[in-house]
C-alpha cells in the first residue's frame, strides 16, 4: 500500500502551542474572565443590565468563533485520520485488531458509567440542590414501565441505524457514529485497490489533513481568549452562585474522573508492565491542551505524536486508535453523563429502580459513543438520555453554565484513555504484525 505521512507529523503546529504554556494563559484567562464576569453581573449593579447583556454577546465571540472552527474542520479531520490508520494494517489486522479495540472501548467505557452509578448513588448530589429553585420536587415526574418497554423494542431498529442509509447526513448533522462507521468501511474498501489507484485517494487524505491542522493552529490561538470571554459572560449573565449551588455536584463529577484515572493507571501498571507516574509524565502535554481546548479531536495530531516518540507505540497503531478513540471513547464524556442524569433525576425527585439504571446505562453508552469531539458535545447529547429515561430537560440550563469547566477535565480524562489503550493494544499487536512499523525501543 502507498506510504503516508503520519497524522502525528503534523502536529508541528501544536509544538509552539505547548511550549508557549497554553495551558498557563486558559487559567489566567478562567481567573480573570471570572473577575470581569463578576463585575459586570446585573447583581454588583455596577454595570447597567443592557450594558451588561451587550458587553456579553461581545465576550461570547472568540469562544463561539474557536467551537465553529473545531466543529469546521472535526470531521474531514476525524475522516482522513481514519483511513490513513486503516491503510496502514493489513485487512487480516483489522478483522481482529479493530474488534479488540471495539470491545476494549465498551467496556472501558461500562466502568467509567459503573463508577459514575456508584458514587452518584452514595453521595446524592440531586439532593442538596433545591435551593436554587431550578428543580421543583414536585413528585408528579416518574419513568413509566411503557418508555422502558419502547426503549427495550427500539435496540434492534437502533442495532440496525448505525449504517448510515445516507452518510451526507450523517456528517451535515453531526451525527458522529454513522460518520465514523462509513469511514471504517470505505477505508476498509480502499485497501482491496490496487496500489495505482489507491494512491490518490492516500494523498488527498495527507493534504486534507495538513490543512486541517493549519485551520486548528488558528483556532488554538484563541483558546485563552475564547476561556476568558466564556466564562466573563457566563457570569456576567448567571452570577458566581450557580458555581457555589453547584459546588458539591462538581465535585461529584471530578472525584467520579479522578477514580476512572486511577483505574487507567492500573491497565497501564498490570497490562502494559509500564510505570503509572512515568506514563503520566509522558503525556502530560497532551493533557494539558485537552484541559485547555476541552476538544478531543483538536488535540489528536499531538496524542498521535506522543503516543510514538515518547510511549514507543507504533505510528500505525496510534493513526487507528487515537481517531477512533476521539469519536467513540468517551468514557469521561459517559461518566458525566452518568452523573448528570442521576443528579437531574435526585434534583427531580424521581425514584429509579434497578431496570431503570440499566436501562440509562445502556443509553449512555451509546449516546458518549456518538458525543461529538468538540467543547459542549457532552451536554448536547445528554438531552437525549434524559429524554429516553424520562427526566425533564429544563434543569439543562443550570448544567450549560458550568459545562466548560468540568469539560476541561473530562476531555483531559478522555485524553488519557486513548493513549492508554495505544500502549495496551501496542504491546499485543506491535510485534505480531509485520506490517506494523517498529519504533525504537525506550524505557519510561
Amino acid at each position: 500500500m502507498v506510504d503516508f505521512t503520519p497524522l502525528n507529523n503534523l502536529s508541528v503546529h501544536l509544538d509552539r502551542l505547548v511550549k508557549g504554556r497554553l495551558w498557563f494563559k486558559v487559567i489566567i484567562g478562567l481567573v480573570l474572565g471570572g473577575a470581569v464576569g463578576v463585575l459586570l453581573n446585573p447583581s454588583t449593579e455596577i454595570v447597567p443590565e443592557n450594558i451588561s447583556l451587550i458587553l456579553a454577546d461581545w465576550l461570547d465571540l472568540p469562544g463561539q468563533i474557536f467551537m465553529r472552527l473545531v466543529q469546521m474542520i472535526m470531521i474531514p479531520l476525524i475522516f482522513t485520520s481514519i483511513i490513513t490508520g486503516i491503510v496502514s494494517n493489513t485487512s487480516e489486522n483489522l478483522k481482529t485488531f479493530g474488534l479488540k479495540l471495539l470491545l476494549y472501548f465498551i467496556l472501558t467505557t461500562a466502568v467509567a458509567i459503573l463508577i459514575g452509578l456508584v458514587i452518584t448513588l452514595i453521595l446524592k448530589p440531586g439532593q442538596y440542590i433545591f435551593s436554587l429553585g431550578g428543580f421543583p420536587n414536585n413528585g408528579e415526574n416518574k419513568i413509566v414501565a411503557n418508555d422502558q418497554t419502547n426503549l427495550i423494542e427500539n435496540i434492534p431498529s437502533a442495532i440496525s441505524n448505525l449504517i448510515p442509509n445516507n452518510p451526507l447526513e450523517s456528517i451535515l448533522t453531526g451525527e458522529m457514529l454513522g460518520v465514523v462507521i462509513f469511514t471504517i468501511i470505505i477505508g476498509v474498501a480502499i485497501t482491496q485497490l490496487r496500489q495505482n489507484t489507491a494512491e490518490p485517494i492516500i494523498r488527498f487524505s495527507e493534504a486534507i489533513q495538513k490543512i486541517c491542522m493549519i485551520v486548528v493552529s488558528w483556532a488554538m490561538r484563541l483558546v485563552p481568549y475564547a476561556v476568558f470571554g466564556l466564562i466573563a459572560a457566563l457570569l456576567s449573565r448567571t452570577g458566581v452562585e450557580i458555581f457555589l449551588g453547584l459546588g458539591y455536584y462538581m465535585a461529584v463529577v471530578i472525584l467520579g474522573l479522578t477514580i476512572l484515572m486511577a483505574f487507567y493507571l492500573a491497565l497501564v501498571l498490570v497490562i502494559a508492565k509500564k510505570s503509572p507516574l512515568n506514563f503520566l509524565v509522558a503525556i502530560r502535554e497532551p493533557q494539558l491542551l485537552a484541559f485547555s481546548t476541552a476538544s478531543s479531536a483538536a488535540v489528536m495530531p499531538l496524542s498521535m505524536k506522543t503516543a510514538d516518540e515518547k510511549l514507543d507505540v507504533s505510528s500505525n497503531i496510534s493513526d487507528f486508535v487515537i481517531p477512533i478513540g476521539a469519536t467513540i471513547n468517551m468514557d469521561g464524556t459517559a461518566l458525566f453523563q452518568c452523573v448528570t442524569t442521576l443528579f437531574m433525576a435526585q434534583a427531580y425527585g424521581m425514584e429509579l429502580s434497578i431496570l431503570n439504571l440499566l436501562l440509562i446505562t445502556f443509553t449512555v453508552v451509546a449516546a458518549s459513543i456518538g458525543t461529538p469531539a468538540i467543547p459542549g458535545g457532552g451536554v448536547i447529547i445528554l438531552a437525549s438520555v434524559l429524554q429516553s429515561a424520562g427526566i425533564p430537560i429544563d434543569g439543562l440550563i443550570v448544567i450549560i453554565g458550568i459545562d466548560r469547566i468540568l469539560g476541561m477535565f473530562r476531555t483531559a480524562v478522555n485524553i488519557t484513555g486513548d493513549l492508554t489503550a495505544c500502549i495496551i493494544f501496542n504491546k499485543f499487536y506491535k510485534g505480531s504484525n509485520k506490517n506494523l512499523k517498529l519504533s525504537s525501543t525506550k524505557s519510561y
